[in-house]
């Protein structure tokens, strides 16, 4: 058994009206978080939680994190983009080319995400959350198909991606070069440990891999307020938190 990606966790200054911008996009129900105060819910097993952790310090720079929203047609992209601008997004420029299909936002604390055009054949059967797509290495993707026990399903020049054996999203890591890192980290996976199981030996089978301890006091988002969590580092230092067994 490990670990499993219990939810994404998304810092916000607002995080009540992130959240339901967000529960608009999605179609998902908002829930009250006894560590996070509120969390967005997965429509089934395959899926993660999206928790808004609060926080005090603006978005600097672009995320090295974001989602990928999939379509079924060329009017579904136009809706979800619509429902996504009515709510409070934004179109913005990130360096997208004219003749890529994929609409690129922000919303509303600008944070990026992607609408893809229909037939996109990646993120086929993926869902209406295709992936996260991650700025990151080979190793990192590596690292993470062993933490999390998904396979790899993509590696080819660098550019790696990893789907749970149940389904679901991907996880996507896009290879070099990598963006400097600018601030905080506002996204960051948040791990459970496996059923049952040991956290501390968790921890040990995850540095084993690759990952390291970090002071938890620098980390954000992704357990903040909540007892025993172990604050880590994957191998390109994107910090993710190990939660308490539940």
């Amino acid at each position: 058994m490990t670990a499993q990606l219990f939810a994404v966790c998304v810092d916000a200054l607002q995080p009540l009206r992130l959240a339901r911008f967000w529960s608009g996009v999605l179609g998902r129900e908002t829930d009250d978080d006894p560590h996070e105060g509120i969390a967005l819910l997965p429509h089934d097993d395959t899926g993660f939680r999206v928790r808004f952790p609060p926080t005090r310090h603006k978005k600097t720079g672009q995320n090295r994190m974001h989602l990928d929203l999939t379509s079924t047609s060329a009017e579904d992209q136009q809706e979800t983009v619509d429902r996504a601008l009515g709510l409070g997004a934004r179109h913005i420029d990130i360096g997208q080319r004219p003749e890529e299909g994929h609409v690129v936002l922000a919303d509303p604390e600008g944070n990026e995400f992607c609408v893809c055009e229909p037939g996109n054949a990646f993120l086929a059967d993926c869902g209406f959350i295709g992936a996260l797509a991650c700025d990151g290495s080979q190793k990192a993707g590596y690292f993470w198909s062993e933490a999390l026990g998904w396979p790899l399903v993509w590696d080819k020049d660098q550019e790696t991606a990893i789907r749970s054996p149940h389904g679901g999203p991907m996880l996507t890591w896009g290879g070099p070069p990598l963006m400097p890192r600018a601030g905080k980290d506002r996204l960051q996976f948040a791990l459970a440990p496996p059923a049952h199981g040991d956290q501390e030996a968790e921890a040990e089978r995850l540095l084993s891999l690759g990952a390291t301890r970090i002071d938890s006091g620098s980390g954000s988002g992704s357990g903040r307020g909540e007892a025993g969590r172990v604050a880590m580092a994957d191998p390109d230092g994107n910090p993710f938190s190990l939660l308490t067994p539940r």
